[in-house]
């Protein structure tokens, strides 16, 4: 069983602290949690009765742990896939909610094992995940750390504000390459060339 409070704190480390970027669809966001997050949950971090930029900054370390144990892992059913896939998926399901099932379910369905891209975890996704962990066990953490890269590529591509993200100012990764690829194998992380020629086309 992979220790999820670690992975957990792991995560708010790698999302940083207070930022409120305006290329940020997500909006105000600390140690990853948004703005629309609190107020979705109705956490009212610094208790004056309203939930706004305020209580985003007041967010503490320990809370957001707490939430994306709660909320981003034990809610949406993580602990059901195989236990290698679970770090890499609790990780994107922060940082692109049910898109990271999705992903999933649309990896799954190309590897023959049919699954809803519906974002819930249920039965079929589960049978579906096991499966094609049987069959490829030491495949599928790459692939689907692939697809999440390939994902924010894409994202990037049809929107332009979100580059940043994806390519550094030097032109090198950005970091949601970056936070890809450290789910994926050495050997199938791109090399700055090949990076390079992924976001040639972008301006």
């Amino acid at each position: 069983m992979p220790n999820v409070r670690k992975i957990a704190e792991e995560i708010v480390a790698r999302e940083g602290g207070f930022v409120n970027d305006p290329d940020d669809p997500g909006g105000a966001t600390n140690y990853g949690v948004t703005i629309n997050t609190l107020r979705r949950l109705g956490i009212d971090a610094n208790r004056d009765t309203r939930i706004d930029v305020r209580d985003v900054k007041a967010l503490t370390r320990a809370q957001a742990v707490e939430i994306y144990l709660e909320h981003y892992f034990t809610r949406p059913g993580i602990a059901a896939l195989p236990e290698p896939l679970q770090a890499s998926v609790f990780d994107m399901y922060v940082n692109a909610g049910a898109n990271a099932v999705k992903i999933l379910q649309r990896l799954l369905t190309d590897m023959g094992y049919p699954s809803d891209p519906d974002g819930e975890i249920g039965p079929q996704t589960i049978r579906a995940a096991a499966m094609a962990y049987e069959a490829a066990p030491q495949h599928l953490v790459d692939a689907y750390g692939i697809a999440r890269r390939n994902y924010y590529y894409a994202l990037a591509d049809a929107r332009p504000s979100s580059r940043k993200f994806a390519r550094s100012k030097s032109g090198g990764k950005g970091g949601w390459i970056k936070r890809a690829e450290e789910f994926i194998a050495p050997r199938y992380r791109l090399t700055d060339a090949q990076h390079a020629a992924r976001v040639a086309a972008w301006e």
